[in-house]
């Protein structure tokens, strides 16, 4: 796999993803989660769905029906688990402590804000072509996201920049790996899927004070 080492060819990429980037007003897919971990022999799959809506808004759900999701809308995110009728919230905002915002930053890396944002988060560690893809191997420039997340790889399809794998590789060796298919580029989408009002028999907890 040649490894793009041209600091020009390199920029032109990047420059063309930001580009492509500018066009995305919403963005959904199907994915296949696989996870890997040191003492299990075999991966665990799952599958889901993962909805966008710029420049921040994101609902993640994973199982089907869905067992975890993730949701995002302003300043305010939940993980929400529907079987057990409990959710947790967490701030997104500027009052938010920063290795929060940090670390919960790269559940949109695949997504990013601007082509400054995205270097002010990460550091490049290669670029890599792939049969169609293009893959991004990254590193969080925040000490405290990278004690959870050393590494992230992504992986950008070569004809017209479009996400097409993210993978996390966590400090324990773990690896999480989500691979999209039945990608929509700007689908009208319902505002309703990123907002949630918790149900009275949930419980709702505030990890972070």
């Amino acid at each position: 796999m040649p490894v793009v080492s041209n600091a020009s060819d390199t920029n032109s990429i990047l420059d063309q993803w930001f580009s492509a980037q500018q066009n995305v007003a919403t963005w959904s897919a199907d994915f296949t989660q696989i996870r890997e971990f040191r003492a299990l022999a075999h991966p665990l799959t799952a599958a889901g769905k993962l909805y966008f809506s710029a420049p921040g808004d994101f609902r993640w759900e994973l199982g089907r029906p869905a067992q975890t999701i993730a949701l995002r809308h302003g300043d305010e995110m939940f993980v929400i688990y529907p079987a057990l009728k409990r959710a947790e919230r967490y701030p997104m905002g500027a009052t938010a402590p920063r290795q929060l915002r940090d670390t919960m930053s790269l559940l949109q890396v695949g997504m990013p804000h601007s082509r400054k944002e995205f270097g002010e988060q990460f550091q490049l560690l290669s670029l890599v072509a792939t049969n169609a893809t293009w893959r991004l191997t990254l590193q969080p420039k925040s000490a405290g996201a990278r004690q959870m997340l050393p590494e992230l790889q992504i992986d950008l399809a070569t004809n017209d920049f479009s996400l097409a794998a993210t993978a996390l590789v966590f400090a324990d060796g773990s690896r999480m790996e989500n691979d999209y298919t039945n990608i929509a580029i700007n689908p009208p989408l319902d505002r309703g899927l990123f907002q949630w009002q918790p149900p009275d028999d949930f419980k709702v907890t505030s990890p972070v004070p």
